[in-house]
């Protein structure tokens, strides 16, 4: 399995709408690694490891949000995966 990383940057109304929760399921249903946090400029950021088309469905994913988030736009860049941690946590 070629597993990659990516860091990730969510715009838009992502914050106050479950997004953080909703992105956590998400990872650990397409058996992910990494993190998800708030950012104090009101994006969401994250950190995300594990297989090649598991990671494209979550960015995928993420370009839509759940129901009450309105995303504008989401930015990625490769990441290391070996500084990714196991599990998948949501972080303050």
């Amino acid at each position: 399995m070629h597993e990659i990383a990516v860091h990730v940057r969510v715009t838009g109304r992502v914050q106050g709408v479950a997004y953080r929760a909703w992105a956590r399921g998400q990872a650990t249903q397409l058996g992910l690694r990494g993190w998800v946090r708030n950012r104090g400029d009101g994006s969401v950021e994250a950190l995300i490891a594990g297989a090649e088309a598991a990671v494209e469905a979550m960015i995928t994913a993420m370009g839509e949000g759940p129901g009450a988030a309105r995303v504008t736009d989401v930015w990625t860049e490769p990441a290391d995966p070996g500084a990714v941690p196991a599990g998948f946590a949501i972080r303050a």
